[in-house]
């Protein structure tokens, strides 16, 4: 009789622990070990098997495992705004003082060490690589080097805050207070366009420059700079965005991230996880960065957190074509081993719970857990983590429910 008892015991621990795991990686976790849960991120960068987070005060982190823990570099009383790379040379840009140790520092030692450029009295919140140019933005003009940093050369984007750049083919784009500026000979002269947006953040897909403003969202221009549009996320303040192949990420003050793999057309939030600051229900994201499998947020107050990118792509709109009714459609392969595809419509805008069930009724994954907007969309299920057997997943939206079966064979 105790044996049986120690066995049901058994059985039931690791079905919890499968759903806690399970659960862990579909959301954003804190990743302080090391760095503390109370810092301001404002940037981060990779090189190598590194990744670097440059903080308010407490100057540089640098984890060599993906985010699970961080130790800080030897500079570690400073304020760091922007980060790029060159090689196995890695930049910061520094928050000036009084004293003159401000400006652009590099390392040559994976941040083991640092050595401060004759641009040294200056803020430096922005850098950019074009040809053999870097250029380096600051809160009252602009830099470029031909030597890697060594030298520099002030430039001029009409007396602005150079807060953000980007480089499309042979052209520069500078984002600023009043902004986005355009550049085709290298930063020496530049021409207004998008104006009357404050512009935070630049990314670019191709031949798509994405800008991140305060207040209005994330704009898009497909003829460099040219001519802009507003994006279906129009009324948040973005302070960073980051790209992966097709897909664009906004971090946003105060509602957290939104993910969008149709160029801005669809925005989905996906904050599951996060922790919220007093009288906010979101979290203030203050960078983003995508890595070796995981995507980064920088934060304004807790730090650090990480998710499986993988995870939080799932869902994707395949059709924005309003559907006549709810649906749910089989998965496809069935059987499947360990990755599969659900596909369901829904017909008005609301919210939408997809979750996967065992045999004994246990929920085992949440595949979709946010309001979305009309149309047709696909989700994939990575069922790598469960034993062979039955499953179902079930769609909840309104007064809608529908259950499907799939089987995992291993």
């Amino acid at each position: 009789m105790k044996r049986k008892y120690l066995l049901s015991f058994v059985i039931a621990l690791i079905l919890n622990l499968s759903i806690f795991i399970n659960n862990s990686m579909s959301q954003w976790v804190q990743s302080g070990n090391g760095m503390g849960t109370d810092k301001i991120v404002n940037v981060f960068e990779t090189l190598g098997t590194n990744i670097y987070a440059g903080t308010n005060v407490n100057g540089i982190y640098v984890s060599a495992n993906n985010g699970t823990s961080w130790s800080q570099s030897s500079l570690n009383n400073k304020t760091v705004f922007s980060f790029t790379t060159i090689g196995t040379d890695i930049y910061a840009g520094l928050l000036n003082n009084p004293n003159g140790s401000g400006g652009v520092w590099i390392s040559v030692n994976n941040g083991a060490n640092w050595t401060q450029t004759s641009l040294n009295s200056r803020h430096i919140i922005s850098f950019a690589l074009l040809g053999t140019y870097l250029f380096a933005g600051s809160d009252v003009d602009f830099w470029r080097s031909s030597n890697n940093g060594v030298n520099w050369t002030q430039l001029s984007v009409n007396s602005q805050s150079v807060r953000a750049l980007a480089v499309i083919g042979n052209n520069l784009f500078a984002g600023t207070y009043i902004g986005v500026y355009i550049s085709t000979n290298d930063g020496t002269s530049w021409t207004l366009t998008a104006n009357n947006r404050s512009i935070n953040s630049l990314a670019v897909i191709g031949t798509n420059l994405f800008a991140g403003t305060a207040q209005y969202g994330v704009y898009i221009s497909a003829d460099n700079g040219t001519t802009w549009s507003q994006t279906a996320l129009n009324n948040k303040s973005v302070n960073k965005l980051a790209v992966s192949g097709t897909d664009i990420f906004a971090g946003t003050y105060p509602y957290g991230v939104y993910y969008s793999s149709n160029n801005g057309a669809s925005w989905f939030q996906k904050n599951q996880g996060f922790s919220a600051p007093p009288f906010y229900n979101y979290t203030m994201i203050s960078a983003l960065k995508i890595n070796n499998g995981y995507i980064f947020s920088g934060t304004d107050g807790f730090s650090v957190y990480r998710r499986l990118y993988s995870e939080i792509i799932g869902v994707q709109n395949i059709s924005t074509e309003i559907p006549a009714n709810f649906s749910l459609s089989q998965n496809y392969p069935n059987p499947f081993n360990p990755v599969t595809k659900l596909e369901f419509g829904i017909p008005e805008l609301g919210f939408v719970s997809l979750k996967i069930y065992d045999l004994l009724g246990k929920e085992v994954g949440t595949l979709v857990d946010e309001n979305l907007n009309p149309g047709t969309y696909k989700v994939e299920f990575d069922g790598s983590r469960l034993t062979s057997g039955v499953y179902f997943y079930r769609i909840k939206s309104g007064d809608f429910t529908d259950t499907k079966r799939m089987m995992l064979v291993k």
